[in-house]
């Protein structure tokens, strides 16, 4: 069984270690280098080098602006520049000295002999969050983090090396090239990556024998999408082991569309970049639509008030506070902004809202920033609404925002992009959709309809756009 493979190229176990220890030894003396993150078999084997090496390493994504690459180069100042041989590289990279990431596919090469581990606290990888808030910054990522975490997700999944991940997700961030590329090789397994998603990728490696889906919720309303009128994607699905969602919240009507169409329930799990991942429903536990689970092994959470007290009340939502093995060290260069994520006594805050359920399942309502909306006195989580307006039948996507608002405080706002794009529903029917299934305060009072929401590689909606 290959460790790695990318539609019609691929890797055994083997060729991997000839191919990436040969190019861990010529990158051994960088401070750290770049990689040009393009989702192919190049940038999997750039990432184990870097690694076997000891160089941390910056996953760059190759759809990436020219000021935003150059923010990054600055900042973490990478001595090389690994990508595939023929890629084309943007001006701030050329500056850097490059070397090609070339492929040993004949299953024959001479074994090297790797370098010994580096210590758990050095730096793996340098990976740079969205910069929503101002510019991108890079959070250094130990190896003490990937491991306690791949190891932790072993656990919850009943992750083996019998298992073959399917996934089709870019390799620049946490989801994709840590849990998907780095996940199967730590448990010696495989991984075959779709280049791209799309149905019929998914589809034909199901049916093909892989065990295991990982997406993000734009691939699963697709995939919810497409399954009345494909009984062989339904059939494929149905086949699998674990189909898992990440990296935003998967609305509960598409997860009861796909669990109806194949009798497989998909589940979710919670992670950041600066944390990995802190929560999961279990294999072996409860899928439970509209939660995150409880909290890996090894993983501390916390629920916190805005004065910083942890909360009481299982239903009161507080802010994400977490702490454990799987957190960075550091934001590169900037201790000032170190500093301010953590509380004194080392809780890392992550700006996400929650609630607890009575056995311990988590359920995220928002960003702190921007999905807590404080109106007429009530603390009211974007989320939940999100989800009852998706069960309304003349919705096919919906965000929800907060206004300021002179009586409230904050007016709930909702975008919505119409299943008939001629006949929308009617701004009164949402309004009362939502006042039956949640309460009457945390119906919409205004609403918007477009004809798509704006959204981010990941597919997570960027709610600062709607308002822009």
């Amino acid at each position: 069984m290959p460790a790695l493979r990318f539609g019609e190229r691929s890797l055994t176990y083997a060729e991997l270690a000839a191919t990436a220890g040969s190019l861990a030894a010529s990158i051994g003396s960088a401070r750290r280098v770049a990689l040009w993150a393009t989702p192919t078999l190049e940038t999997a084997v750039g990432v184990v080098a870097a690694l076997l090496a000891g160089v941390p390493v910056i996953p760059l994504n190759p759809k990436i602006g020219e000021r935003e690459l150059g923010h990054i180069i600055t900042d973490s100042a990478p001595s090389v520049v690994l990508a595939a041989p023929g890629d084309e590289l943007p001006a701030p990279l050329r500056a850097l000295e490059r070397t090609d990431i070339t492929l040993t596919l004949t299953g024959t090469a001479a074994p090297v002999e790797l370098p010994a581990e580096p210590d758990p606290e050095s730096p793996a990888l340098v990976v740079y969050t969205s910069g929503t808030t101002g510019p991108p910054k890079g959070a250094v990522l130990p190896r003490r983090a990937l491991s306690s975490t791949l190891d932790a997700l072993e656990d919850a999944w009943q992750w083996t090396s019998d298992d073959v991940l399917v996934h089709g997700l870019p390799l620049f961030h946490v989801h994709g090239l840590i849990l998907g590329i780095l996940g199967p090789l730590r448990r010696g397994g495989s991984v075959r990556h779709l280049g791209r998603f799309s149905i019929e990728g998914v589809r034909q490696e199901l049916a093909d024998g892989a065990t295991m889906l990982f997406g993000v919720p734009t691939m699963y309303h697709r995939i919810a999408e497409a399954l009345p009128t494909d009984p062989g994607l339904a059939k494929a699905l149905s086949g699998a082991r674990l189909l898992v969602s990440g990296s935003a919240a998967l609305p509960v009507h598409d997860h009861e569309r796909i669990a109806a169409a194949t009798g497989r329930r998909v589940i979710e799990r919670y992670g950041m970049t600066e944390t990995l991942m802190n929560t999961s429903v279990r294999a072996d536990g409860e899928p439970r639509a509209g939660t995150v689970g409880v909290p890996l092994g090894g993983v501390e959470l916390r629920l916190v008030d805005e004065a910083g007290a942890e909360t009481s009340d299982r239903q009161e939502v507080g802010e994400i506070e977490v702490r454990g093995p799987n957190l960075f060290t550091e934001y590169l260069n900037r201790p000032d902004a170190t500093a301010a994520a953590f509380t004194a006594d080392g809780w890392f805050r992550t700006g996400d809202m929650a609630v607890r359920d009575e056995d311990g399942y988590v359920r995220i309502v928002g960003r702190k920033a921007t999905d807590l909306i404080k109106s007429g006195g009530y603390k009211i989580g974007a989320g939940e609404i999100e989800n009852a307006l998706l069960e309304h039948p003349g919705v096919r996507e919906a965000a929800v925002t907060g206004e300021p608002d002179d009586d409230l405080g904050e007016r709930i706002v909702a975008w919505i992009v119409p299943s008939d794009p001629a006949q929308p529903p009617p701004q009164a029917d949402l309004a009362d959709h939502v006042a039956a299934q949640l309460a009457p305060h945390k119906r919409p009072r205004t609403v918007h309809y477009l004809s798509e929401l704006p959204r981010n590689d990941m597919g997570k909606i960027m709610k600062r756009s709607l308002h822009a």
